[in-house]
Protein backbone atom coordinates (compact mmCIF):
# COMPACT_ATOMS: atom_id res chain seq x y z
CA UNK A 1 0.00 0.00 0.00
CA UNK A 2 2.66 2.09 0.97
CA UNK A 3 4.29 1.35 -2.39
CA UNK A 4 1.26 2.36 -4.51
CA UNK A 5 1.03 6.04 -2.89
CA UNK A 6 5.10 6.50 -3.40
CA UNK A 7 4.56 5.95 -7.17
CA UNK A 8 2.56 8.26 -8.32
CA UNK A 9 4.57 11.02 -6.25
CA UNK A 10 7.75 10.54 -7.83
CA UNK A 11 6.00 10.57 -11.34
CA UNK A 12 4.40 13.61 -10.30
CA UNK A 13 8.03 15.21 -8.78
CA UNK A 14 9.37 13.64 -12.11
CA UNK A 15 6.69 15.65 -14.46
CA UNK A 16 7.17 18.50 -12.53
CA UNK A 17 10.93 18.15 -12.81
CA UNK A 18 10.61 17.62 -16.65
CA UNK A 19 8.18 20.22 -17.58
CA UNK A 20 10.67 22.81 -15.75
CA UNK A 21 13.40 21.53 -17.83
CA UNK A 22 12.16 22.51 -21.16
CA UNK A 23 10.99 26.55 -22.32
CA UNK A 24 9.64 26.89 -25.77
CA UNK A 25 10.96 30.36 -27.83
CA UNK A 26 7.95 31.83 -29.89
CA UNK A 27 9.57 33.40 -33.27
CA UNK A 28 8.51 36.69 -31.82
CA UNK A 29 10.55 36.44 -28.72
CA UNK A 30 14.26 35.89 -27.99
CA UNK A 31 15.31 33.99 -24.36
CA UNK A 32 18.28 34.52 -21.90
CA UNK A 33 18.78 31.56 -19.90
CA UNK A 34 19.66 32.62 -15.88
CA UNK A 35 21.16 30.91 -13.28
CA UNK A 36 21.26 32.83 -9.70
CA UNK A 37 20.58 36.21 -11.81
CA UNK A 38 23.87 35.26 -14.45
CA UNK A 39 23.03 34.86 -18.47
CA UNK A 40 24.60 31.67 -18.86
CA UNK A 41 22.79 31.44 -22.62
CA UNK A 42 21.06 33.67 -24.74
CA UNK A 43 18.54 32.04 -27.64
CA UNK A 44 17.14 33.67 -30.39
CA UNK A 45 16.14 31.07 -32.53
CA UNK A 46 12.05 29.77 -32.04
CA UNK A 47 11.64 26.70 -30.73
CA UNK A 48 12.27 24.05 -27.36
CA UNK A 49 15.15 24.39 -25.34
CA UNK A 50 16.37 22.76 -22.17
CA UNK A 51 17.37 24.29 -18.88
CA UNK A 52 18.44 22.64 -15.66
CA UNK A 53 14.96 22.71 -13.47
CA UNK A 54 14.97 25.01 -10.41
CA UNK A 55 18.34 26.28 -10.63
CA UNK A 56 17.80 28.00 -14.29
CA UNK A 57 14.79 30.20 -15.26
CA UNK A 58 14.15 31.88 -18.69
CA UNK A 59 13.53 35.44 -19.30
CA UNK A 60 11.71 36.45 -22.73
CA UNK A 61 12.52 39.68 -24.69
CA UNK A 62 10.83 41.16 -27.89
CA UNK A 63 12.34 40.01 -31.18
CA UNK A 64 9.60 42.18 -33.24
CA UNK A 65 10.57 46.27 -34.56
CA UNK A 66 9.04 48.02 -31.65
CA UNK A 67 7.75 51.40 -31.91
CA UNK A 68 8.11 54.74 -29.79
CA UNK A 69 5.87 58.16 -29.94
CA UNK A 70 7.99 61.00 -28.62
CA UNK A 71 6.44 63.93 -26.97
CA UNK A 72 6.33 67.00 -28.72
CA UNK A 73 10.17 68.60 -28.13
CA UNK A 74 10.71 72.45 -29.11
CA UNK A 75 13.93 72.95 -30.85
CA UNK A 76 15.61 76.22 -32.41
CA UNK A 77 17.42 75.92 -35.96
CA UNK A 78 19.84 78.06 -37.42
CA UNK A 79 17.14 80.83 -38.28
CA UNK A 80 16.33 81.38 -34.54
CA UNK A 81 12.26 79.96 -35.73
CA UNK A 82 11.18 77.79 -33.19
CA UNK A 83 9.80 74.63 -34.11
CA UNK A 84 7.83 71.99 -32.05
CA UNK A 85 8.77 68.82 -33.41
CA UNK A 86 6.67 65.72 -33.01
CA UNK A 87 8.41 62.60 -33.91
CA UNK A 88 8.20 58.82 -33.26
CA UNK A 89 11.06 55.89 -34.03
CA UNK A 90 11.21 52.25 -34.80
CA UNK A 91 13.67 50.50 -32.34
CA UNK A 92 14.55 46.69 -32.06
CA UNK A 93 16.40 44.34 -29.10
CA UNK A 94 19.53 43.17 -30.71
CA UNK A 95 21.40 42.59 -27.80
CA UNK A 96 19.07 41.20 -24.81
CA UNK A 97 22.02 40.61 -22.43
CA UNK A 98 22.91 43.56 -22.75
CA UNK A 99 19.88 45.14 -22.98
CA UNK A 100 18.62 43.37 -19.61
CA UNK A 101 21.84 44.76 -17.74
CA UNK A 102 21.14 48.31 -18.90
CA UNK A 103 17.35 49.11 -18.87
CA UNK A 104 15.60 45.50 -17.88
CA UNK A 105 12.43 45.95 -19.52
CA UNK A 106 10.51 47.93 -22.68
CA UNK A 107 9.16 50.61 -20.06
CA UNK A 108 12.55 51.71 -18.86
CA UNK A 109 14.21 51.56 -22.64
CA UNK A 110 11.22 53.92 -23.69
CA UNK A 111 11.96 56.22 -21.08
CA UNK A 112 15.85 56.13 -22.24
CA UNK A 113 15.80 55.83 -25.93
CA UNK A 114 12.93 58.97 -25.77
CA UNK A 115 15.99 61.36 -24.10
CA UNK A 116 18.63 59.95 -26.85
CA UNK A 117 16.18 60.70 -29.62
CA UNK A 118 15.46 64.11 -27.93
CA UNK A 119 19.23 64.68 -27.75
CA UNK A 120 19.94 63.54 -30.82
CA UNK A 121 17.41 65.84 -32.89
CA UNK A 122 17.98 68.91 -30.94
CA UNK A 123 21.90 68.55 -32.11
CA UNK A 124 21.05 67.94 -35.92
CA UNK A 125 17.87 70.36 -36.12
CA UNK A 126 20.18 73.23 -34.23
CA UNK A 127 22.37 72.69 -37.09
CA UNK A 128 19.98 73.77 -40.03
CA UNK A 129 17.19 75.98 -41.34
CA UNK A 130 14.27 75.25 -40.45
CA UNK A 131 13.65 75.17 -44.15
CA UNK A 132 15.32 72.06 -44.12
CA UNK A 133 12.12 70.31 -42.32
CA UNK A 134 9.60 71.39 -45.25
CA UNK A 135 11.89 70.34 -48.11
CA UNK A 136 13.81 66.62 -49.54
CA UNK A 137 16.50 67.09 -47.48
CA UNK A 138 14.23 66.40 -44.95
CA UNK A 139 14.94 62.47 -45.69
CA UNK A 140 18.43 62.83 -45.33
CA UNK A 141 18.44 64.79 -41.88
CA UNK A 142 16.10 61.90 -40.51
CA UNK A 143 18.81 59.29 -41.47
CA UNK A 144 21.47 61.49 -39.21
CA UNK A 145 19.78 61.88 -36.32
CA UNK A 146 19.24 58.05 -36.48
CA UNK A 147 22.79 57.22 -36.61
CA UNK A 148 23.91 59.76 -33.75
CA UNK A 149 20.95 58.52 -31.38
CA UNK A 150 22.43 55.10 -32.55
CA UNK A 151 25.44 55.59 -31.45
CA UNK A 152 24.01 56.30 -27.68
CA UNK A 153 21.39 53.51 -27.91
CA UNK A 154 24.43 50.60 -28.96
CA UNK A 155 25.37 50.50 -25.30
CA UNK A 156 21.61 49.58 -24.14
CA UNK A 157 21.73 46.64 -26.65
CA UNK A 158 18.83 48.50 -29.14
CA UNK A 159 19.06 49.09 -32.82
CA UNK A 160 17.43 51.68 -33.90
CA UNK A 161 15.93 50.93 -37.26
CA UNK A 162 14.25 54.40 -38.45
CA UNK A 163 13.38 58.19 -37.21
CA UNK A 164 11.07 59.62 -38.39
CA UNK A 165 9.20 63.07 -37.35
CA UNK A 166 5.58 63.20 -37.95
CA UNK A 167 5.12 67.37 -37.61
CA UNK A 168 7.16 70.13 -36.99
CA UNK A 169 4.90 73.14 -36.44
CA UNK A 170 5.42 76.85 -34.72
CA UNK A 171 4.64 77.13 -31.25
CA UNK A 172 1.52 78.72 -30.17
CA UNK A 173 2.50 82.27 -29.54
CA UNK A 174 4.19 81.71 -32.73
CA UNK A 175 1.26 80.64 -34.84
CA UNK A 176 -0.79 83.50 -33.46
CA UNK A 177 1.55 85.94 -34.56
CA UNK A 178 2.41 84.13 -37.91
CA UNK A 179 -1.62 84.16 -38.47
CA UNK A 180 -1.64 87.27 -37.11
CA UNK A 181 0.45 88.67 -40.34
CA UNK A 182 -1.51 86.17 -42.60
CA UNK A 183 -4.02 87.92 -42.19
CA UNK A 184 -3.05 91.49 -41.96
CA UNK A 185 -1.23 90.40 -45.62
CA UNK A 186 -4.45 88.88 -46.84
CA UNK A 187 -6.41 91.93 -45.81
CA UNK A 188 -3.94 93.93 -47.37
CA UNK A 189 -4.28 92.10 -50.48
CA UNK A 190 -7.80 92.20 -50.65
CA UNK A 191 -7.85 95.96 -50.09
CA UNK A 192 -6.02 96.15 -53.21
CA UNK A 193 -7.93 94.09 -54.90
CA UNK A 194 -10.77 95.98 -53.98
CA UNK A 195 -9.05 99.43 -54.87
CA UNK A 196 -8.05 98.26 -58.36
CA UNK A 197 -11.79 96.82 -58.62
CA UNK A 198 -13.09 100.35 -57.88
CA UNK A 199 -10.57 102.04 -60.14
CA UNK A 200 -11.71 99.63 -62.84
CA UNK A 201 -15.07 100.34 -61.99
CA UNK A 202 -14.43 104.07 -62.29
CA UNK A 203 -13.31 103.64 -65.48
CA UNK A 204 -16.02 101.83 -67.02
CA UNK A 205 -18.56 104.12 -65.77
CA UNK A 206 -16.91 107.61 -67.45
CA UNK A 207 -16.74 105.28 -70.39
CA UNK A 208 -20.14 104.67 -70.23
CA UNK A 209 -21.40 107.65 -69.15
CA UNK A 210 -19.27 109.65 -72.14
CA UNK A 211 -20.63 106.93 -74.51
CA UNK A 212 -24.17 107.32 -73.38
CA UNK A 213 -23.63 111.03 -73.77
CA UNK A 214 -21.96 110.93 -77.09
CA UNK A 215 -24.74 108.70 -78.05
CA UNK A 216 -27.87 111.09 -76.99
CA UNK A 217 -25.77 113.73 -78.56
CA UNK A 218 -25.66 112.05 -82.06
CA UNK A 219 -29.24 110.85 -81.94
CA UNK A 220 -30.26 114.52 -81.40
CA UNK A 221 -28.02 115.61 -84.25
CA UNK A 222 -29.23 113.17 -86.35
CA UNK A 223 -33.31 113.94 -84.91
CA UNK A 224 -32.71 117.76 -85.12
CA UNK A 225 -31.41 116.76 -89.00
CA UNK A 226 -34.15 114.71 -89.53
CA UNK A 227 -37.04 117.51 -87.83
CA UNK A 228 -34.81 120.20 -90.34
CA UNK A 229 -35.60 117.97 -93.25
CA UNK A 230 -38.65 117.16 -92.14
CA UNK A 231 -39.68 121.15 -91.89
CA UNK A 232 -38.34 121.91 -95.26
CA UNK A 233 -40.43 118.89 -96.59
CA UNK A 234 -43.40 119.84 -95.00
CA UNK A 235 -42.93 123.79 -96.14
CA UNK A 236 -42.28 123.01 -99.96
CA UNK A 237 -45.47 120.83 -99.70
CA UNK A 238 -47.32 123.84 -98.47
CA UNK A 239 -45.89 125.88 -100.65
CA UNK A 240 -46.52 123.87 -103.85
CA UNK A 241 -50.03 123.24 -101.97
CA UNK A 242 -50.44 127.45 -102.32
CA UNK A 243 -49.40 127.60 -105.86
CA UNK A 244 -51.97 125.36 -106.65
CA UNK A 245 -54.55 127.35 -105.51
CA UNK A 246 -53.83 129.79 -103.56
CA UNK A 247 -57.97 130.28 -101.93
CA UNK A 248 -58.06 126.84 -100.82
CA UNK A 249 -55.32 127.45 -98.79
CA UNK A 250 -55.79 130.28 -97.22
CA UNK A 251 -59.51 128.81 -96.44
CA UNK A 252 -57.83 125.69 -94.86
CA UNK A 253 -55.42 127.79 -92.72
CA UNK A 254 -58.84 130.09 -91.49
CA UNK A 255 -60.57 126.47 -90.47
CA UNK A 256 -57.47 125.79 -88.93
CA UNK A 257 -56.84 128.61 -87.15
CA UNK A 258 -60.49 128.99 -86.06
CA UNK A 259 -59.90 125.39 -84.37
CA UNK A 260 -56.85 126.25 -82.59
CA UNK A 261 -58.43 129.45 -81.19
CA UNK A 262 -61.67 128.07 -80.06
CA UNK A 263 -60.38 125.20 -78.48
CA UNK A 264 -61.70 125.08 -75.08
CA UNK A 265 -64.45 125.60 -72.32
CA UNK A 266 -62.39 128.84 -71.68
CA UNK A 267 -61.24 129.72 -74.47
CA UNK A 268 -61.77 134.08 -75.16
CA UNK A 269 -60.37 135.75 -77.97
CA UNK A 270 -60.81 140.16 -77.75
CA UNK A 271 -61.31 141.10 -81.18
CA UNK A 272 -63.42 143.93 -83.20
CA UNK A 273 -65.80 142.95 -85.32
CA UNK A 274 -64.46 143.75 -88.50
CA UNK A 275 -61.36 141.93 -87.80
CA UNK A 276 -59.77 139.68 -90.79
CA UNK A 277 -59.73 136.37 -88.55
CA UNK A 278 -63.75 136.49 -88.72
CA UNK A 279 -63.60 136.60 -92.63
CA UNK A 280 -64.62 133.77 -93.34
CA UNK A 281 -67.30 133.58 -90.79
CA UNK A 282 -68.87 136.71 -92.03
CA UNK A 283 -68.01 136.98 -95.38
CA UNK A 284 -71.27 135.86 -98.12
CA UNK A 285 -68.64 134.88 -101.09
CA UNK A 286 -64.97 133.45 -100.81
CA UNK A 287 -62.33 136.40 -100.11
CA UNK A 288 -59.48 137.21 -101.79
CA UNK A 289 -56.01 134.91 -101.94
CA UNK A 290 -55.26 137.58 -98.68
CA UNK A 291 -54.49 134.61 -95.77
CA UNK A 292 -55.82 135.66 -92.23
CA UNK A 293 -54.05 136.87 -89.54
CA UNK A 294 -52.97 134.53 -87.17
CA UNK A 295 -54.81 133.79 -84.06
CA UNK A 296 -53.80 135.95 -80.63
CA UNK A 297 -52.70 133.69 -78.06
Amino acid sequence: MRRATIIPIILIALGITAYSSIYIVDERQQALVLQFGEVVRTRKDPGLGFKLPFIQNVVFFEDRILSLDTRPLEVTPLDNRRRVVDGFARWRITDPEAFRRAVGSEAQANVRLESILNAAMRQELGAVTSNALLTADRSGLMVKIRDVAQKSAASLGITIVDVRIKRADLPTQNLEATFARMQAERQRIAAEERARGQEAAQIIRAQAERTAVETVSEARKQAEIIRGEADAQRNRIYAEAYGLDPEFFAFYRSLTAYERALKGSNSRLVLTPDSEFFEYLKAAEPRSTTAPASPAQ
